[in-house]
Order: C-alpha cells, then structure tokens, then sequence
C-alpha cells in the first residue's frame, strides 16, 4: 500500500474509533513496525493525530477538548464582534500578552497592523500569521502543545518571570461565576495564570458558550481580572457577582 493511501486508512480509523494502538494499526494495515511508526511520526507533525504511550488518538478527542481548527470554526460571529472590542481597549504604545485561544487570535490579527505595539504570545497561529505587520510581535517561546497550537512549558514560564504586560489578552475553556476561569489542562492554566498575574490589566474574553461550564483546571479567579468582553448577556444576578469582583463587563453582540 502506497503511504498516502495508508495515511488516508489511518484518519478513518481514527474517525471511527477515536484512539487505536500502534500494534492494531500494524495488524490492519500489514505492514512492518518501522513503517506504522514512519507514518506515524509524518501524521504527528502534520497534527493530524496525537501519540499517546502505545497508541495514538484523534486530536479532537485529547481529553474531551477539540482541536484548534475545529474550535476556530464555532461562534465566529461571537468572537470577531468579541475581538473588535478587545482591541479597542488598546493604548498606543502598549505592551500587551495576546493568548493562545482562538477568540485571542483574532485580538492578535486586529492588533498586528498597529505600529508602536509590542505583542508577547505563545499562540503559533499567531506566529505564523502573514506579513507585513507592524506591531512588534514576540514568542515567549516553550514546548508546542499541538492540540490548541500553544507553546506551553517550564521554558514559557521561565521566560514570564522577567516579563510585565500593560495588558493581557486572556481566553479560556470555560468559566465559573463562583470560583473564576478554567481550561482544560495544567500546563496552559499555569501560563495563563502567570500571565494575567504579571500584566497591569488582565481581560478575559468568552463567549456565551463559556458561562457557567467551568472545566477540569481552574486558572484564575475574578480578582485577577480587571474586565471580560463577553457576547454573553449576563442576567442582574451575574452582573451583581462581576461588580463584587470588580469586573468591568464589555457586552458585545454579534
């Protein structure tokens, strides 16, 4: 069988089971064990699957969390309009943390064009985006989380403890109005958490989709937070918890 018609075999598996092991793949394709893990090296760095010890996995199914493409392809409406007033909250001349969700990324695009910026990020899209650009744009650097397209690790928060942003651009899986943000992972949440803790302003952007479905790691509470750009429509009750908080709401609609 010809590779590309065995990596074609390989993402309908993964389509259909989600996870398989390597010595499963070897079987259904019959093939040798140096050929299943040449593929599988290539399937990796093209994000089209994730090695996990013995096996692999769909990288929509990492833990329950979507893959960057698939997220990026939901609520488009919500996070542009979300985006558009992010980035109006941005002094010339600023030093601002743009994180690496997709909502964020869309914050990061508005905000490139702008001269006199300095933009820190560990959003790879965002890395990666075209020129020409004319805010200075800068990697924190780190170990590439391939799922969500973060750089993420102890080189990312080495690197923060001798940074400070005027603001920070900060999204999240889901939040919580008792307790705060939360993702779904704790190398992400530990640099989200250092990051909103080492700016002048932290922002946190969600989308209705976030409220009230906190997820496995919370990152920050509310104090940390100086504002949230939301689609949400927050009831008298919600608004009442953000102003104990101290956080101002930034109401958007699609």
């Amino acid at each position: 069988m010809f590779a590309h018609l065995r990596h074609r075999a390989i993402g309908d598996i993964l389509n259909c089971q989600k996870q398989v092991s390597v010595q499963e793949l070897q079987r259904l394709l019959a093939v040798s064990p140096a050929t299943i893990r040449r593929d599988i090296d290539l399937l990796e760095r093209a994000g089209q699957l994730v090695r996990t010890h013995g096996g692999v996995v769909h990288p929509d199914f990492i833990g329950g969390e979507q893959s960057f493409s698939r997220r990026a392809q939901t609520a488009t409406a919500a996070k542009a309009a979300i985006a558009t007033a992010a980035a109006k909250l941005v002094p010339d001349n600023s030093t601002v943390f743009v994180d690496s969700g997709t909502t964020c990324l869309e914050v990061g695009r508005l905000l490139l064009p702008r001269a006199g910026l300095t933009l820190f990020t560990n959003s790879l899209p965002l890395l990666a985006e075209p020129e020409p650009a004319q805010a200075r744009i800068i990697s924190i650097g780190g170990e590439l989380r391939r799922v969500s397209r973060a750089l993420v690790g102890g080189i990312s928060l080495g690197w923060l403890k001798r940074l400070h942003f005027d603001l920070a651009f900060i999204g999240c899986s889901g939040l919580f109005l008792e307790e705060g943000a939360s993702t779904t992972e704790l190398t992400e949440a530990s640099l989200k958490h250092e990051c909103a803790s080492r700016a002048g302003r932290a922002i946190l952007l969600a989308d209705s989709s976030k409220w009230e479905r906190p997820m496995a790691v919370q990152f920050a509470p509310w104090t940390l937070f100086k504002d949230i750009v939301t689609d949400h429509s927050p009831n008298p009750s919600e608004r009442r918890r953000l102003e104990k908080f101290g956080v101002h709401l930034h109401h958007v609609q699609p």
